[in-house]
């Protein structure tokens, strides 16, 4: 058991400013061959990116999820594939910290540890002496490749009573991997499917999943610790904003370095950036961005806060929770979708990122916890006095 200097929030937003250029120049490779570079992961380990959300007595830095916003910010920056694995080992990360403590021992005491995972169950559990049986497969499991642990999600059918979904953390050697992560975004996330056949799981690596949602862990620990007692939806969809805070600034920056050489062909337009439309664009795409990063920062400060106080989520924060992170979705789309389509032919060179931005950031928007109409839905649904259709939230 150890203890680390963390660092400020402005050390580690800055550290991840530093590495974006080396993520973006492994950015092409990284979507070629469908998972991260192996220097992109070192750098990211380099800069104490692994460490945000695990505890300080393992070397962790605890960080709120405000900092969490901003170091994925920084990332998206340099590339989204990047950003979106590091946001996707938090979630599960912060998941393996809800486990008894002799669990975390296990799982922390493997320097810069990954955990990768999901949400969604995707496999039956079946009691045994000691534990369960797992068989099932999990898909969309980012970051599959580099990581040490997954935390899975299965349907435990009991001797008696009815059927109920669990978590689970297991070794990545107890899984295997199937290759089949051939998308038009994201590409470099090496979001692949992974299965289990017949794998037993320890009792106490099992915890039920209603009780996770609701913010009850069985960690003596860390249940004083303000980051450890919000429940799972508000923290995930805070830990997720980041990367589209950092794919629309990307492509904003992109936008502008190409803006002054760039003409506009067939119109008297030598430089892009004397033309009325371009400025229209720019002021349409950059006010969205702003709004983006006011939702952000609104979700973030909201689960922080509830976490300092320790007082419960009200139904309505929790659908407001959801409908912040379906804004960020939906504002950065539509400023990279603006600047995109002023950019011109030329931007659809793969060499160009413009086109790998656009493209990622569909990705993100069509993702089940992600998508604006479902968020936004739900939200309303709540504030018009129905109870949520949906246990995540």
């Amino acid at each position: 058991m150890s203890t680390t200097q963390v660092p400020t929030r402005e050390q580690l937003v800055s550290r991840a400013a530093r590495v974006a250029p080396t993520l973006r120049a492994h950015a092409a490779w990284s979507e070629k061959n469908r998972r991260l570079h192996d220097e992109t992961i070192e750098a990211l380990a380099d800069a104490g990116v692994f460490r945000l959300r695990a505890p300080a007595r393992y070397g962790g830095y605890e960080c709120d999820t405000r900092t969490l916003v901003e170091v994925a910010a920084e990332l998206g920056r340099g590339d989204g594939s990047a950003s979106w694995v590091a946001s996707v080992y938090w979630i599960p990360g912060w998941m393996a910290c809800l486990f008894p403590d002799a669990v975390q021992d296990e799982v922390f005491s493997t320097p810069d540890v990954r955990v990768c995972g999901t949400l969604s169950p995707g496999a039956i559990a079946r009691p045994v002496e000691g534990g369960v049986v797992v068989t099932g497969k999990w898909g969309f499991i980012s970051g599959a490749h580099h990581a040490h642990w997954q935390e899975i999600i299965a349907i435990l059918t009991p001797d008696e009573g009815e059927p109920y979904p669990v978590m689970g953390l297991v070794p990545m050697s107890d899984l295997l991997i199937v290759d089949d992560w051939h998308t038009s975004g994201l590409q470099g996330t090496g979001s692949v499917s992974t299965v289990a056949k017949d794998l037993f799981v320890p009792q106490e690596r099992i915890l039920p999943l209603p009780a996770v949602l609701q913010g009850q862990g069985a960690s003596s620990e860390n249940a004083a610790s303000p980051i450890y007692r919000v429940p799972l939806l508000p923290v995930a969809a805070a830990s997720s904003v980041g990367t589209l805070l950092g794919l629309a600034r990307g492509m904003r920056e992109t936008f502008l370095k190409r803006l002054p050489n760039r003409k506009i062909t067939y119109t008297a337009y030598e430089s892009q950036r004397e033309a009325p439309v371009t400025h229209l664009q720019l002021g349409e795409a950059s006010l969205k961005i702003d709004e983006a990063e006011f939702h952000a920062l609104r979700l973030a400060a909201s689960v922080d806060a509830k976490g300092e106080e320790g007082t419960p989520w009200k139904l309505e924060e929790r659908a407001r929770a959801r409908a912040d992170l379906g804004a960020v979705s939906r504002l950065a789309k539509g400023a990279v979708d603006i600047l995109a389509s002023a950019s011109g032919g030329s931007s659809i060179y793969t060499d160009v990122p413009i086109q790998r931005i656009a493209r990622d950031v569909q990705a993100v928007n069509l993702h089940a916890l992600m998508n604006p109409a479902t968020n936004t839905e739900l939200y309303g649904r709540v504030l018009s006095g129905l109870e949520p259709n949906t246990p995540y939230i």
